[in-house]
């Protein structure tokens, strides 16, 4: 009897132990404050600089349109397209050089470039070689979408664009179905391009002081890896009242074994 009981008190401590604790469920916890009515300042977003790969997507407008038609693509004509199949036809990839190529200008270097300053670029060029300034030149370069891609623990895994100019850690997670209970918010890593090579950097989605992070907004082709917590590889319960229903299970299963072994 003493053995059973000794058993029984073993069994829930190591299902209550494997519960999640509520905290690290929840996001952006003031854990250096007793109350949460402190502002925290959301940390300034860097201007983007083009990598490779990356494709633009580039209008060119002047006072005489029909003189600028051989810039500008044509694809929006076909409906059949989705908005990515048309942004990979029609827009500007840079290549593996760090290059775009444009009808009648030839090859530009945009590599490490933000948008505005390829404007320009575009804009000096067209002067020179096409227009006079009397053209009224008016050029926008946007990239075709924010792409990133998402892995690990978390609800809709794999590549994912969003059509907007910036876009947080929060709304990426969101948009791919959040981060389940059995994922591991207090270490999502982010796996960031540079021009020297891929860097993994590490945020704490419960603490606030995340959107102080330089990480906060994420990057094109910036891929999001979120780590499974220790208690989804013990396949028990996230709560205690789902692990009190396990060890209930267990327990009925033990007694019933027990029983039958004596009567053999």
């Amino acid at each position: 009897m003493k053995n059973r009981f000794f058993i029984v008190v073993i069994l829930i401590n190591v299902l209550l132990m494997s519960c999640i604790p509520h905290k690290d469920r929840l996001y952006l916890q003031n854990k250096q404050q007793a109350t949460d009515s402190e502002q925290v300042v959301v940390e300034q977003q860097k201007p983007y600089r083009v990598q490779i790969n990356d494709i633009l997507n580039i209008r060119i407008k002047v006072t005489d349109q029909e003189n600028v038609q051989i810039f500008n693509p044509i694809g929006e004509g076909n409906l059949n397209a989705t908005a990515g199949e048309r942004a990979y036809f029609d827009g500007f990839t840079v290549d593996l050089h760090g290059d775009i190529r444009i009808p009648e200008l030839g090859k530009l270097h945009v590599l490490g470039y933000t948008t505005d300053v390829i404007e320009k670029k575009i804009k000096d060029k067209l002067l020179a070689e096409q227009f006079k300034e009397t053209a009224n030149i008016f050029v926008t370069v946007k990239l075709t979408g924010l792409r990133f891609t998402t892995l690990g623990e978390i609800g809709s895994k794999g590549m994912k664009t969003l059509y907007q100019d910036r876009v947080n850690i929060f709304e990426a997670i969101a948009s791919s179905g959040d981060i389940p209970d059995t994922g591991n918010k207090k270490d999502v890593l982010i796996i960031r391009q540079y021009p020297q090579g891929q860097k993994i950097h590490h945020v704490d989605l419960t603490d606030v002081n995340v959107m102080h992070s330089p990480y906060y907004y994420i990057q094109p082709n910036d891929m999001i890896y979120v780590k499974p917590l220790k208690q989804k590889a013990w396949g028990t319960g996230t709560t205690a009242i789902q692990n009190i229903t396990t060890a209930a299970s267990i327990l009925s299963l033990l007694t019933t074994s027990i029983l039958l072994f004596n009567r053999i």
